[in-house]
């Protein structure tokens, strides 16, 4: 009770000056994740009391589900068939390398990591943050398709990581029968279902709001609390079936606007309020997080860190983006800017509850753990001088075309 008086008083008086830190390079995440590391100052007991994983979990589940939905529901659906290309490059070939060499870096930074160990250590870094990646998404300054592109990859990635994830988990606990089976079972009930989910209640929801509207039959307040209903419900019906609800949530937010297109502007008015509240609290109990596990940080789970966020992020994009003529600004512009934050969050405690208590459990923690945290920081400061800099690269921007291209 104690860690929840302390983040309602924080989130008080930074509500007071938040006009004033957001003309700043610091961001709520930031801001809410040092205090959450700086709090043990005015009570040190709050870590010997430990962290209620399942609270932060079915937190930064809510709060994912919900950011996934608006940020879905506010893109446009035909600029989003005009730039089609991009998301499926970064979501295929992207995603698959970024895999693939994050797993090849863990084994040779934590040679003691098996390759399966390895494989889910990448697969849950694998997915980047809607959240943290925010302030890119709503920046005018970034080229409309950049932005959505980007803004779909993260909507859809961490449902993608999900089959993989379980799939190198099988395999760690040395239950390899069936194994491609398995995968494929994943990928059907996670991705097929979560699309199947998402699709009927966007859809059906959409049309039965639309028809409302129409007839003046719903009360204006209620128009916000029906929207925000739909991404809940994908969770709870996703829950019973097996499905990816962050799939479900995000396709929600695109079908929605088929049959009601003012979704968009009801979702984001909730989640700029409640949605926000549950996110900053997410990322208050992290900083607890990181200072019961800060003696145990050292310089290979910094170097992983490292190196996640670059090379093994960045290199994927710049491949999977060869032959769409993107300008070379834009190509580093896309690969740094894939924040790792609470999809992660989810996907690790996912993990972590399987309770398989593998040999290289402890590792895996930490560099998620570590990986993060640099995240927060590292992508949080430089996003309002990365913006700044890229579209004084490119301008004058064309519209026109998804990018200046190179040369």
């Amino acid at each position: 009770m104690m860690s929840l008086a302390i983040f309602l008083s924080l989130l008080f008086f930074y509500s007071l000056i938040s006009r004033s830190i957001e003309r700043t390079i610091l961001t709520g995440p930031i801001v809410f994740t040092l205090a959450g590391m700086l709090v043990f100052v005015a009570y040190p007991r709050i870590l010997e009391t430990g962290i209620n994983e399942e609270v932060l979990f079915r937190l930064a589940e809510i709060g994912l589900v919900l950011l996934l939905f608006t940020d879905a529901s506010r893109t446009d659906l035909n600029r989003l068939r005009q730039i089609g290309n991009l998301p499926a490059r970064l979501l295929s070939v992207g995603m698959l390398l970024t895999i693939f060499l994050g797993a090849v870096t863990a084994r040779l930074v934590f040679p003691y990591l098996t390759i399966w160990e390895a494989g889910i250590l990448s697969a849950v870094l694998a997915p980047t943050d809607a959240g943290l990646g925010q302030i890119i998404v709503e920046s005018p300054r970034v080229p409309i398709s950049i932005r959505q592109a980007l803004n779909v990859e993260a909507g859809l990635n961490d449902g993608l990581s999900v089959p993989f994830m379980m799939f190198f988990i099988a395999l760690a606990a040395a239950r390899t029968e069936g194994a491609a089976t398995s995968l494929l079972q994943f990928i059907v009930e996670q991705l097929g279902y979560g699309v199947l989910v998402g699709a009927g209640v966007g859809l059906a929801g959409g049309w039965l709001l639309g028809l409302a509207s129409r007839r003046s039959s719903i009360a204006e307040a209620f128009q916000r609390i029906a929207v925000v209903a739909l991404p809940l419900l994908c969770l709870e019906i996703s829950k019973m079936i097996g499905a990816s609800m962050f799939i479900a949530a995000f396709v929600a937010g695109l079908a929605v606007q088929i049959g009601f297109k003012e979704a968009g502007k009801h979702s984001v008015e909730f989640v700029d309020e409640w949605g926000r509240l549950l996110n900053l609290g997410v990322f208050f109990l992290f900083g607890l997080i990181v200072v019961r596990a800060f003696p145990q940080f050292n310089l290979a789970l910094a170097l992983y860190a490292v190196l996640s966020l670059t090379i093994v992020r960045m290199l994927p994009v710049a491949i999977a983006l060869i032959g769409t003529r993107l300008s070379l600004a834009t190509v580093l512009f896309m690969g740094w800017f894939g924040p790792r934050g609470l999809a992660s969050i989810v996907l690790g405690l996912v993990y972590l509850q399987q309770e398989l208590n593998l040999p290289g459990e402890p590792t895996i923690r930490l560099a998620l753990i570590v990986t993060i945290f640099l995240s927060i920081f590292a992508h949080g400061l430089s996003a309002s001088t990365g913006i700044g800099v890229y579209a004084r690269t490119i301008a004058p921007p064309d519209t026109a075309r998804p990018d200046l291209p190179c040369g």
